[in-house]
């Protein structure tokens, strides 16, 4: 159970750009006490960020200073599917001189708050950290004006700092995405795939300017995940004479059959001298004479609390940033000073450090942009072919990973083939060797565009090894889910008995389950927590129109709870079963004794997640019965099975720039284990690590041999045996309101901001 501590803590949101204003509280503008701020309760939220830290603290006391209102219990329950902020932001003018903050420390006092979590970009951060040093000095400043004792400034001797980054245009060091970042990319993305289709009926050139200011992050991922012929970031300006350079660029393309080309600009583009490029300059550029963008930011939320709770006089303001699919603290002012560093780097020329600058992340997006934008079909042939087909079931961005990778490979100059309808199809022969225009225009779409079966490679081994040999296949890309890496790994256990299967294997995970051993996120496993989402989101809102409604809604996943863990915590889920988390009788009637008491409080709606094969007895319809018995005259209860949905529609940004990099770098590193195979006119691989699973682990892309990763394989209830996500079903269960113990959280440790330079093949 988590005791309350006597200081307070208030969230303050702070900045305003990309946020909307709220009636109720404005950020610093409340804390000085300022005029427009509104004594009534507030929800403090940062969508569903805040909705964690104002359930983890609870009521707060009653306060004679009526501009920093209360946050009662549940107020940010139903803030996790709102946009914007609901507790306000605003640029506080006054906050900026000694004189605001000192009215400022004065109602923090008066209200008993010495922790402080601060959600907004550098400068505010900045703020913040000042506002900390200025502490001790402004309370002598308040005791020596008679406003507060001098017991009352021992009392709040001391206050402590936790920043979160809220900021579309992820321009803040030492975090992977800024909160908001994401949102701000799916709308980005809405608008290509929308002016898509027409630019494909007319045969037009689309110019797109996007936000961002002096950081060209969503115009890099953006590019990316559309597959954009030419790309203007402030980071890297292009070179002089880029007009033809450009027009060139954009008439191969044409030349190659296209019909459709897209050109993406920040708003902060600039050229080698400092100019700003428009949008309009470039849309009216000719060729010259003489040339040829659910769940992390909770998560966030919470460890920004535990920062605080464990934070000492001692402790230095920290930034809970985002790094891989980890949040980690960073020293605030490492990462202000970073972020002024890359905008030096570029007023001063130096555009090479100034990506590096930006992150691990950004310079990765570049470093893949450019291998991808610029290439070409290579001129030398290798002797190598290779062959790419999908396993499993259909899952969103399979067809940016095949895309991708049919590009690399082609422009690395080896022959490729793809194969329809999966280990099925090898085995019927069912292999095409592929161009580079036979997959334009596949990176946004969903499913999987060479067809896809669950059959494995056993049943039809011979006829397996015939395809392989008839096409002299050196290397084998298998892009899906659990039956993916199974079946490779029965063809390398066969290679003693086939010579032809000694041959380089890359599986590339990609299942809405995301139960694949050796990866941390699977391809299409986000675009499926955004289509549960969205579906729970207008079940919950019809809940809350009918009122006292509980919906009891299933799940996809297999016996993996993922999806069901992770949907649970982006739509503030009542809870989430799961197979991974045995639960019994007992535990039911818990949770039905919560809705009911819940049904006494203002949010008179439930939702419980249900994965397909969390229980054997304990169905959705046992569920239903239960809970309609139980819940009788205090509220009725809906089903609702979400099926098949969850494997359609357009992958989101991320599984679309996630499939991009991993067809990119699986077929990099089959290239690479080629090379070092090749003996004598022919292809020889049966060492373990010739064939591996590539995914993201942690903060890096690694590849995992198939024959070690058997032993952490739960082959029964096909998932790997230890699962990462499971330390996120604490945060479940403290966002619906349940007594929890805080002694299983594990704690982000505090790290240093440093410059690192990571190459194609490890970065992400």
């Amino acid at each position: 159970r988590l005791t309350v501590p006597s200081s307070r803590l208030r969230v303050a949101g702070v900045g305003g750009r990309g946020f909307k204003r709220s009636q109720w509280w404005d950020g610093p503008r409340c804390l000085r006490g300022m005029p427009g701020s509104r004594g009534t309760p507030a929800q403090a939220s940062e969508g569903p960020l805040a909705s964690a830290l104002s359930v983890l603290w609870g009521p707060q006391i009653p306060c004679p200073v009526p501009r920093l209102p209360s946050c009662p219990i549940g107020s940010g329950s139903h803030s996790s599917m709102q946009g914007g902020t609901v507790i306000g932001s605003a640029r506080c003018k006054a906050f900026t001189t000694r004189e605001g903050r000192r009215a400022a420390a004065y109602n923090l006092v008066q209200r008993g708050i010495t922790n402080l979590c601060v959600i907004g970009g550098d400068g505010s951060l900045t703020g913040a950290n000042i506002f900390r040093s200025e502490w001790g000095s402004l309370l002598e400043e308040l005791v020596s004006e008679g406003k507060i004792s001098e017991g009352t400034a021992q009392t709040y001797s001391h206050l402590n700092i936790a920043g979160l980054v809220g900021s579309i245009d992820n321009d803040f060091c030492g975090t992977d995405m800024t909160i908001g970042t994401d949102s701000a990319l799916h709308r980005i993305m809405e608008v290509i795939d929308a002016i898509t289709t027409t630019a494909q009926s007319h045969q037009r050139t689309f110019v797109l300017e996007v936000m961002g200011r002096h950081c060209g992050y969503l115009a890099l991922v953006s590019a990316l995940a559309s597959g954009a012929d030419w790309l203007f970031i402030p980071e890297a300006p292009p070179e002089d004479g880029w007009e033809n350079f450009m027009c060139e660029r954009l008439g191969e393309t044409r030349s190659r059959g296209s019909r459709l080309n897209i050109i993406i600009i920040a708003e902060g583009a600039i050229d080698r001298n400092g100019k700003s490029i428009s949008s309009r300059y470039v849309k009216d550029v000719r060729p010259r004479a003489g040339g040829s963008p659910l769940s992390p930011s909770s998560k966030m939320g919470m460890e920004a609390v535990m920062a605080l709770l464990e934070a000492t006089p001692d402790t230095p303001a920290c930034v809970v940033s985002l790094s891989g699919n980890q949040s980690v603290r960073l020293p605030l002012m490492e990462c202000v000073q970073m972020t002024k560093e890359v905008q030096k780097a570029m007023d001063e020329k130096r555009f090479d450090e100034a990506i590096q600058l930006r992150g691990r992340s950004f310079e990765n997006n570049w470093n893949i942009y450019k291998l991808l934008a610029h290439q070409k079909i290579s001129k030398e042939k290798t002797n190598f072919s290779l062959a790419i087909l999908n396993v499993g079931a259909p899952a969103a961005g399979m067809n940016a990973a095949v895309r991708s990778a049919v590009r690399s490979g082609i422009s690395q100059g080896h022959t490729v083939y793809v194969v329809h309808d999966g280990f099925e199809g090898l085995a019927k022969n069912q292999v095409q060797e592929v161009s580079w225009h036979d997959v334009a225009g596949w990176l946004g779409r969903g499913g999987s565009m060479l067809g896809t079966k669950r059959t494995l490679p056993k049943g039809y081994m011979e006829q397996i090894v015939e395809s392989i040999r008839l096409h002299n296949i050196h290397a084998l890309l298998v892009i899906g889910g659990f039956e993916a890496y199974e079946g490779v790994l029965q063809l390398v256990e066969a290679r003693g008995r086939y010579e032809e299967l000694c041959i380089v294997m890359c599986v590339i995970p990609a299942t809405i389950s995301n139960n694949v051993p050796g990866t941390d996120f699977s391809l299409g496993s986000d675009t499926a927590v955004n289509a549960a989402m969205e579906s729970c989101d207008r079940i919950k809102q019809s809940a809350s129109g009918t009122k006292r409604r509980v919906f009891i809604v299933e799940t996809m996943g297999g016996y993996c709870g993922y999806l069901a863990t992770v949907t649970g915590i982006a739509v503030g889920a009542d809870a989430a079963y799961v197979f991974e988390d045995p639960f019994n009788i007992q535990d039911l009637k818990a949770n039905v004794e919560h809705m009911t008491e819940k049904m006494k409080t203002e949010i008179q709606r439930g939702l419980v997640l249900r994965n397909e094969k969390c229980h054997e007895h304990y169905t959705t319809e046992f569920l239903y019965n239960l809970y309609s018995s139980e819940g009788k005259g205090v509220f009725d209860c809906r089903t609702n099975v979400l099926g098949h949905l969850q494997q359609g529609g357009a992958p989101t940004p991320f599984d679309r720039n996630y499939g991009t990099k991993l067809g990119v770098k699986a077929i990099l590193w089959m290239s690479e284990k080629l090379r070092a195979v090749y003996r004598n006119g022919r292809v020889f691989a049966n060492a373990p690590d010739s064939a591996c699973v590539i995914g993201l682990q942690k903060k890096v892309v690694a590849f995992s041999p198939v024959t070690e990763l058997k032993k952490d394989t739960d082959f029964e209830h096909r998932m790997p045996r230890e699962q990462w996500w499971l330390n996120l079903r604490l945060m479940l269960k403290m966002l619906a309101h349940y007594r929890i113990s805080m002694a299983d959280y594990v704690s982000g440790e505090l790290e240093h901001v440093t410059r690192r330079t990571l190459s194609i093949e490890t970065g992400f």
